[in-house]
């Protein structure tokens, strides 16, 4: 998260409030549209391949935007088609199909990021976040049970260590409206319950304001709410907007819900990861009766004793997350956890040192670094420049190495899971497709393998950008396109 602050202006506190609306359609998508692409071929030749994906890409409606393809064999470095391929295009998130890769070839399938609490005597404990993504209330009791088993009743102080990731916990290049969204939720040593808190609109009786039901009452208790909002008649439309001040003290609530419909519920990022985990922390401690007092955040200092710890699952559970849901916190940990590689120099923030971990793992791999320009793990930032090109190297790249398995299986299958769950139904596509989604305004991407039921299996890379088109359009030629690969047949 950005850190939030008022702006001092000459005639006083100046207060900027952003905009987080629901289903805002510039954030990197999470769920797709279900779409089903409207093909009667049922076989194409390879020859004639070129021509059908044209038919698509060459509609009037397209004519604006840009389109990167390359398609080819997954055992040859042959083209079936190719469209600008080694051109430069936003990738979103498409992107982590490279962060991905690199944590799988760097960071053994079974690595696990660990949170711990160290003794230091006299009443003090140290409790060390090292960015563990899947880190919930659930392990903080199963730590606050630990301490308990070791006898201790009573914490004079806890320190909470915020050393191990450096840097700006929000990617300074990240839209405003991503900022303030889960989609962008802050990046930091401390991950608790993805760094996001929840409430619920509730619709009242017409005329009234819709009550604000927290999820988590503790955090009621940092926000000043202005609640403008109004309960409408029956099957009247409903919209919602919660806007927050820069400061991060006072949410404004605006719009209407229906008396009939169901309830909103909100999500938004912490303010301060480090203050929000030792809340929640002091919640768990006092559950099993344990006392605690001061409470303080510090950068660095000596571990002792370790008395309690949790781990996150292993990698290839975390890359199921990030890949199959496009979960961008998870990608900006694992880009992070990178860091653990290599030495940081003193200026350098640890997003820096994972950045400079993937490229060197990217190359190995085959990838040309002349390919892409990234500027984050996730693809959120409009910054990340990528090839078409790139997306089928590391494809290809990654189907060589022992961790394939693991990688492939991450991917979201057509019409089966994760963001494909709702594309491709009822098509030739539908489970033959292990692909990676992305979507931001004005750019939709696909990247990934198709198991062709009449020819070899194929590496594609298909990526939209600056299109006028919905995303929903734009979807549906592209899930034509990949139709078509899925009837390719030698002829």
């Amino acid at each position: 998260m950005v850190r939030l602050k008022t702006l001092n202006q000459p005639l006083g506190v100046l207060l900027i409030f952003l905009t987080s609306q629901i289903g805002f359609s510039s954030r990197v998508a999470k769920a797709q549209t279900p779409v089903a692409p409207t093909t009667t071929t049922k076989s194409i030749c390879s020859s004639q391949l070129g021509t059908a994906i044209d038919t698509v890409i060459n509609r009037p409606l397209f004519s604006r935007g840009r389109w990167g393809i390359l398609i080819q064999p997954l055992s040859t470095g042959s083209t079936l088609y190719s469209r600008d391929a080694q051109k430069y295009f936003t990738p979103a998130s498409n992107l982590k199909l490279l962060t991905t890769a690199a944590a799988l070839q760097e960071l053994d399938a079974n690595f696990r990021i660990r949170t711990s609490i160290y003794q230091n005597g006299n009443g003090v404990l140290r409790v060390v976040g090292r960015g563990d993504p899947s880190l919930s209330d659930t392990q903080l009791q199963t730590l606050a049970q630990q301490l308990k088993q070791k006898g201790i009743t009573q914490i004079q102080r806890l320190i909470a260590d915020d050393s191990y990731i450096q840097g700006d916990i929000v990617n300074p290049t990240w839209q405003w409206e991503d900022v303030q969204s889960s989609d962008g939720a802050p990046v930091s040593s401390f991950i608790l319950n993805q760094n996001i808190f929840s409430f619920k609109l509730v619709p009242q009786a017409v005329g009234k304001s819709l009550q604000v039901v927290w999820i988590d009452p503790g955090e009621a208790k940092q926000w000043r709410i202005i609640n403008q909002s109004v309960t409408v008649a029956q099957n009247q439309p409903s919209s919602v907007n919660v806007t927050r001040e820069l400061s991060g003290t006072v949410l404004r609530i605006q719009g209407q819900l229906a008396t009939n419909s169901e309830p909103s519920l909100i999500d938004l990022p912490v303010v301060d990861p480090n203050y929000y985990f030792l809340r929640h922390f002091r919640t768990a401690l006092a559950t099993e009766k344990i006392s605690l007092g001061q409470t303080l955040v510090v950068n660095g200092g000596v571990n002792q004793e370790e008395i309690a710890f949790v781990e996150s699952p292993p990698l290839a559970e975390l890359l199921m997350e990030t890949l199959q849901n496009s979960n961008n916190l998870y990608a900006e940990a694992l880009l992070r956890a990178l860091a653990v590689k290599k030495i940081r120099l003193k200026n350098q923030t640890s997003a820096d040192v994972g950045l400079e971990v993937v490229k060197a793992s990217l190359t190995k791999l085959g990838v040309d670094p002349a390919n892409y320009i990234l500027v984050d793990g996730s693809g959120l930032s409009r910054r990340n420049l990528v090839t078409p090109e790139a997306f089928v190297q590391i494809l290809r790249g990654m189907a060589k190495t022992p961790a394939a398995y693991i990688y492939r299986t991450s991917l979201p299958v057509a019409g089966k899971s994760g963001t494909l769950e709702g594309r491709f139904q009822n098509t030739s596509a539908e489970g033959i497709v292990q692909a990676k989604t992305g979507t931001l305004t004005g750019v939709v991407s696909l990247s990934g393998y198709l198991n062709a039921p009449k020819y070899e299996p194929l590496v594609f890379s298909i990526i939209v950008n600056q299109s006028d088109q919905s995303a929903t359009v734009i979807r549906q030629a592209i899930d034509e396109i990949v139709v078509f690969l899925t009837q390719l047949q030698h002829c």
